[in-house]
């Protein structure tokens, strides 16, 4: 009977044994479990509110699926050099020649090309659907494969509608993408406005990792609403900006109109160098803006 009352004890002790050691094995994987939940959220960039508003009625689309000029209901041109370059020292001369701007194969081309013509040592072009397609908020996004070399400027951007009665930068700039030709893994966004233009502009960078703008397409987009402007590669967000992120005057509460361009030189790029070679294409697969 004492074996029998020893063996039933040892049962009773093996059994609270193995409770205590599962509920051990409970609270260790809870505690890992809240730990790893810590580590992730600690890991996550606080400065950016990730804010995002999904903008999906379809406005205006240009596929550019006709071969030949630009759709004139949609797009205009700037011509010439602006005043002391477009104001950024720019070597260019902008044209509407089909050698420098065309719809073929699907794709809106500008090219940049080292000719002498008008007094500059190079041609380009630069469309702006200023009068014809301008809108408040929304997202605003083209498919874009990039040029590349020192002293190559593409922009995809926005400009305040109200660009003639006011003066830059107080009629505000979104640069939905900004591009030196010289560093073809990265790319910029950025706002200019009164007290924060120029060198002073408020941007972030974006690092397209183990890959090239110039290889390949990429998705460049803003969603834009009151008091943000979220700025996209291939729908990755990377950067917001707020009023409270501005040190000055927030200017985008008005309707803006798009610029697509291929600057050569600039302040902001250099000048091309000896390694540089023309002709260089922007291709634009598409443009297309929401509400």
């Amino acid at each position: 009977m004492n074996q029998i009352n020893q063996f039933n004890n040892i049962k009773k002790n093996m059994s609270k044994q193995n409770i205590y050691t599962k509920s051990y094995l409970q609270a260790v994987t809870k505690c890992l479990l809240i730990t790893a939940l810590l580590i992730v959220a600690s890991s996550c960039s606080n400065d950016e509110k990730q804010k995002v508003t999904k903008f999906n009625k379809l406005v205006m689309q240009d596929e550019f699926d006709t071969d030949g000029a630009p759709n004139s209901a949609i797009w205009s041109y700037n011509i010439g050099t602006g005043n002391n370059g477009w104001g950024n020292n720019e070597l260019e001369y902008y044209t509407d020649s089909s050698d420098n701007v065309k719809v073929a194969d699907g794709m809106l081309q500008i090219t940049a090309r080292k000719q002498a013509f008008m007094g500059s040592e190079y041609t380009s072009a630069r469309l702006l659907s200023k009068g014809l397609f301008e809108q408040k908020y929304g997202r605003f996004e083209a498919r874009i494969k990039m040029p590349s070399g020192q002293g190559i400027w593409p922009a995809f951007w926005l400009l305040g509608a109200n660009s003639d009665t006011v003066t830059w930068p107080l009629c505000g700039e979104i640069d939905i993408m900004e591009y030196k030709g010289q560093e073809p893994t990265i790319t910029h966004g950025t706002v200019h406005g009164p007290g924060y233009s120029g060198g002073s502009a408020i941007t972030k960078s974006y690092d397209l990792i183990n890959d090239r703008f110039d290889t390949d397409f990429h998705i460049f987009g803003i969603e834009w609403g009151k008091n943000y402007i979220n700025f996209y590669v291939d729908d990755v967000l990377y950067n917001q900006i707020t009023p409270d992120k501005v040190t000055g005057e927030w200017v985008y509460d008005h309707t803006f109109y798009m610029i697509l361009n291929l600057a050569v030189g600039g302040s902001y790029v250099g000048p091309p160098n000896s390694a540089t070679t023309f002709p260089q294409t922007m291709y634009v697969d598409y443009v297309r803006v929401y509400q």
